[in-house]
């Protein structure tokens, strides 16, 4: 059921895919306040040590840091890693609390993209890789980058 990014991406936890295994990924709108859309159009987020949570119903972003709008006035939020409210359908929301109740699961941001003019945050469903995955992981990408390496060699010889 996951959605894919489709618009121009602001942010990226490029972490997430190393520290966990994504199961599957959502499409949540994000609330912002003041000139929060316009710090977020200049690049101006990091969503590195964000994690999303779900408390009553709603779901909620903590931890992501968008830097306030050099040009702001007064509407500019004060506290710049506020908790933050996603709008997702209560259907999906219901999905996501019963996958992550499970044992090593848990909700992380993976990008901040604007589509049809609106913030949207891509979501995904993780489950903590051990350390032991991460070096096999790390072994397999150094593993294919050479096999890589080696056939564009390959293909150089040949011409």
């Amino acid at each position: 059921m996951g959605k894919k990014a489709e618009g121009k991406v602001l942010a990226q936890n490029k972490k997430a895919s190393h520290d966990y295994y994504i199961e599957d990924t959502y499409e949540a709108g994000l609330i912002l306040t003041g000139t929060e859309i316009k710090s977020l159009r200049n690049g101006r987020a990091n969503i590195g040590d964000a994690f999303a949570t779900i408390r009553n119903g709603e779901i909620f972003v903590h931890n992501m840091h968008i830097s306030p709008f050099e040009q702001g006035n007064r509407a500019n939020p004060s506290d710049p890693t506020r908790t933050r409210k996603l709008l997702m359908h209560k259907e999906q929301i219901h999905k996501l609390l019963g996958q992550s109740k499970r044992e090593g699961f848990t909700i992380v941001p993976l990008k901040v993209y604007v589509r049809n003019g609106y913030a949207k945050l891509l979501i995904g469903l993780g489950k903590g890789k051990k350390e032991y995955d991460k070096r096999d992981s790390a072994a397999k990408r150094d593993a294919q980058r050479d096999i890589q390496r080696a056939l564009r060699d390959k293909q150089k010889i040949a011409r």
